[in-house]
């Protein structure tokens, strides 16, 4: 029993949290090409270490059109440099766009325009922008710890356009459904421990009931990423970090 917990403890704090899954989605959509988006969440970066690192390497061999990050990149004020870091090592045709989580609206800097500028990053706060013809993205501010604002966001929607959503928690997810065809989440890590039969011991504010994977309502399609990083304690248990890859496809 011993020996069973310890290995279990080594498992959970030096093997799943450097286990990272790419999970593959297609989704059919009317736009005028395919168009392969990376979902990344939940980094919780203190420096650039060699989970940062593996996450890169992933990301590179998917050749994604455009990278979105859904917040918590950092984890506190001091991993601004290594968030800066990763960040700049995102490469994708269409650009890699970002929203805030609860850690940046936390620790927000007083530079965030500048350290998203130096990042390569366009940081969307309840923004629209033309992602690709025929396709938009809307970021809005988190819900927990921002003040996202739908009417603002909406400025730049258009009615013919595919609309992608990404936002931080995902119970968000219940005021935008019917707006955006596909919304993008993290927040929850999946509740990054999980117990067989149980499921999540503990999921963050925000959350509930939108755990992982994906869940549809009135007309509108969410997906909740795993993350990739660990909240509060660097560990996981049968719910591996993800990278998530979504092939949209002409209907």
């Amino acid at each position: 029993m011993g020996l069973a917990l310890l290995a279990a403890v080594f498992y959970a704090a030096a093997v799943e949290p450097y286990w990272i899954e790419v999970t593959r989605h297609q989704v059919r959509a009317p736009v005028p090409r395919p168009l392969r988006l990376v979902l990344l969440c939940d980094l919780h970066t203190s420096g650039f270490g060699r989970l940062e690192a593996k996450t890169l390497e992933l990301v590179a061999r998917e050749k994604p059109d455009a990278i979105l990050v859904a917040g918590d990149g950092i984890s506190g004020a001091k991993g601004y440099p290594g968030a800066l870091k990763f960040l700049q090592r995102l490469q994708a045709p269409l650009g890699v766009w970002a929203v805030r989580g609860n850690w940046e609206n936390w620790t927000r800097r007083k530079d965030e325009p500048a350290f998203y500028q130096e990042a390569g990053v366009g940081l969307l706060v309840n923004e629209t922008v033309a992602l690709a013809p025929g396709v938009t993205l809307t970021g809005y501010d988190d819900a927990r710890t921002g003040r996202p604002d739908l009417d603002r966001a909406a400025r730049g929607l258009a009615k013919s356009a595919y609309s992608i959503a990404l936002f931080h928690s995902p119970r968000f997810f219940d005021r935008v459904t019917g707006i955006h065809a596909l919304c993008l989440a993290g927040h929850t890590h999946g509740g990054q421990f999980r117990l067989p039969g149980l499921g999540p011991l503990w999921l963050p504010a925000g959350s509930s009931p939108y755990v992982a994977g994906w869940y549809r309502k009135e007309g509108s399609a969410l997906y909740v990423s795993r993350g990739v990083g660990g909240s509060l304690l660097p560990i996981r248990f049968l719910c591996r970090p993800e990278v998530a890859v979504f092939d949209l496809v002409p209907d």
